[in-house]
């Protein structure tokens, strides 16, 4: 017999589900809430670490600001585009953040009011049972009455209870101890010959981040590969890392791969397929797919009514990032991208 049923079970404590419970919690104080949280500073999720505009402007309207532990040095202002095959260069203007991402994960879970019971702890499997789902941990079991799915793209809440299956790449990115000030401070790179999407690489604290997306099947060697290609055309050995991370990384190819989920389960961020297919980013849809679970949690009177105010409060997040899939297919043409690169358009000088 299990000694606590929650009302909401999350799974996973990113930006999507902190985010996500501190605003259920807010709202709704009467429900028992649990925050799942895998995360260590030895198991932290393959991240370029940049926050972007559109993930500052929702930190402004709920007036949250950024403390300087999070932020990571050298902050940068513009990104150097690399074309390996056609040696073409273009610099364009940005305005990201450099932070350390582990730190802003900590950073926001720390946000989290004390009504959520954070469970640092790994979820294991999950079923139905009647009316509960039951969750079983590494260290624990617990129950809830309804699931949230805030655990990324290889989400253990969408693949136990959904078939609908995204295209995935696996991002691997490796950690570098070099201090040539010669290298791009912040680069996206792209290379058809070791892989049909983009690479980067970004200076933070005196170490240099080489990661990219590649098709699963031989990651490790495209990755290898694309690294010999870099420095070659860089002119510079990285070295060895000091170390390599890995994940699965979604990347949406058509409307449909954005699924909120059904019943009673509901899913946020990568989980739901909410990340840009052109750039990867997905801090700020997590955190905006997070919000509007919250406000259907805090209208909806049953578990019916909110995934349908659900459904209809992601429509719009959902156009604009069906978008991001059409800029992709421009950016990821050999042709059109030599076309645009070539061009000049929006470079700084």
């Amino acid at each position: 017999m299990h000694s606590k049923i929650y009302d909401v079970v999350i799974v996973g404590a990113g930006p999507a589900g902190s985010f996500f419970a501190r605003e259920l919690a807010m709202n709704k104080p009467e429900f028992k809430i649990a925050l799942i949280n895998g995360q260590s500073k030895e198991n932290t999720k393959p991240c370029g670490g940049l926050l972007s505009p559109s993930a500052q402007k929702l930190f402004a309207k709920y007036n949250l600001t950024l403390p300087n532990s999070v932020l990571a040095d050298p902050q940068i202002f513009s990104v150097e585009t690399i074309d390996l095959n056609t040696k073409c260069v273009r610099h364009y203007q940005r305005h990201y953040l450099n932070m350390d991402r582990y730190l802003l994960d900590m950073y926001l879970l720390s946000l989290v009011p004390q009504n959520v019971d954070v469970i640092c702890d790994r979820c294991i499997s999950i079923e139905k049972d009647n009316n509960l789902y039951k969750l079983k941990l590494k260290n624990t079991d617990l129950c809830g009455l309804s699931i949230v799915g805030a655990d990324g793209a290889s989400s253990i809440v969408k693949n136990s209870f959904f078939k609908k299956k995204a295209y995935r790449y696996t991002s691997i990115q490796g950690i570098y101890r070099c201090n040539n000030p010669h290298l791009p401070h912040y680069s996206c790179i792209f290379d058809r010959k070791t892989s049909d999407s983009c690479s980067w690489t970004i200076r933070k604290n005196g170490y240099y981040i080489f990661g990219g997306a590649f098709k699963t099947k031989g990651c490790r060697e495209a990755y290898e590969k694309q690294k010999a290609n870099l420095e070659n055309f860089l002119g510079y050995s990285l070295g060895k890392p000091e170390r390599i991370e890995a994940c699965m990384l979604t990347s949406p190819k058509k409307l449909s791969d954005f699924f909120v989920g059904k019943k009673e389960i509901y899913l946020i961020g990568e989980a739901g397929g909410f990340i840009s297919a052109s750039s990867f980013e997905g801090i700020s849809n997590a955190i905006q797919s997070g919000r509007l679970l919250a406000e259907a949690y805090s209208e909806g009177k049953n578990h019916k009514e909110i995934l349908k105010l659900y459904k209809r409060k992601t429509r719009k997040l959902k156009l604009k990032l069906f978008l991001k899939i059409q800029k992709r297919k421009i950016l990821c043409s050999p042709f059109l991208r030599f076309l645009i690169m070539k061009s000049g358009i929006k470079s700084v000088k």
